[in-house]
């Protein structure tokens, strides 16, 4: 029997395309990609690979982590290379690593940090558009909506935030960090979890906007959650906004300038006036 290693990788990936991470029958996929890619290089027929979260269709990854069982005969770090050779323009591995064959991307890790982009201008611009949710309608308010970010931070029950048909047996989330804050035109929002239920992230938006427009008052998004007024929550935020930022593990065998902070910040350059 041919030894094996277990291989981590660290993955981006433009959502726009795509059906979501999750292999399904009809679609095209991220993790169907990068199998496919691997099974190609092996002559398999299929190598299962394990991310450390799904992300929706339409959603991107700036730092996604996958891990995948391969012959020991191709070092770790190789497959990166490897890989790249074989796949499309819109996935990337960043790095890849020999990890313990009890290391896992999903169960491994300690959090998961997303982070929603809004683009305020009147005009639209093309160069942003696939990474946006372009917001015009209304003037936001960075500052309320932080405000209502803050009382999040803790263990919550919040199935308010739950999309239909999800497999979690719970919907309690403890939330370790959140901000917002703005930058020239552009608004960003991070959150960061242990995990996060399924459609979670672009209903949060979907919400603060609402409190950053002053359609809806920080008690009553707050009401919303504590009593899991689920029927209430019924705006979800575009997926072209949403990226997953980074994921962290108390064990991680890449260095921080391949994984931590890989999503460029949108800004234009100040004009003299």
């Amino acid at each position: 029997m041919t030894d094996l290693q277990r291989v981590a990788i660290v993955i981006q990936y433009r959502g726009t395309h795509f059906h979501g991470w999750q292999r399904q029958p009809n679609g095209r996929t991220v993790q169907e990609e990068i199998e496919t890619a691997i099974a190609g290089v092996l002559n398999r027929e299929r190598v299962p690979v394990h991310a450390a979260g799904r992300t929706d269709a339409g959603v991107h990854a700036a730092a996604q982590v996958a891990h995948f069982d391969a012959p020991a005969h191709i070092p770790g770090y190789r497959w990166a290379t490897i890989l790249n050779g074989r796949l499309p323009d819109d996935v990337l591995i960043r790095a890849s690593a020999q990890v313990p064959p009890d290391w896992h991307a999903r169960f491994s890790a300690q959090w998961r940090r997303y982070r929603y982009t809004l683009y305020t201008e009147a005009r639209p611009n093309l160069f942003v558009r696939p990474y946006v949710w372009h917001y015009y309608q209304a003037p936001l308010d960075e500052t309320l909506i932080l405000a209502a970010l803050k009382p999040l931070l803790g263990r919550h029950h919040l199935s308010a935030f739950q999309r239909a048909g999800s497999s979690r047996p719970h919907a309690w989330v403890d939330v370790q960090d959140v901000r917002c804050w703005r930058r020239d035109s552009f608004i960003h929002i991070e959150v960061q979890a242990s995990g996060f239920l399924y459609g979670m992230m672009r209903f949060l938006v979907g919400l603060l906007v609402q409190v950053g427009t002053q359609e809806r008052s920080l008690e009553n998004f707050k009401d919303i959650w504590v009593n899991e007024r689920r029927e209430v929550v019924k705006s979800s935020a575009p997926a072209r906004g949403l990226c997953l930022l980074r994921v962290g593990y108390p064990d991680f065998p890449f260095t921080p300038d391949i994984w931590f902070d890989t999503l460029p910040q949108f800004c234009f350059p100040q004009t003299d006036k």
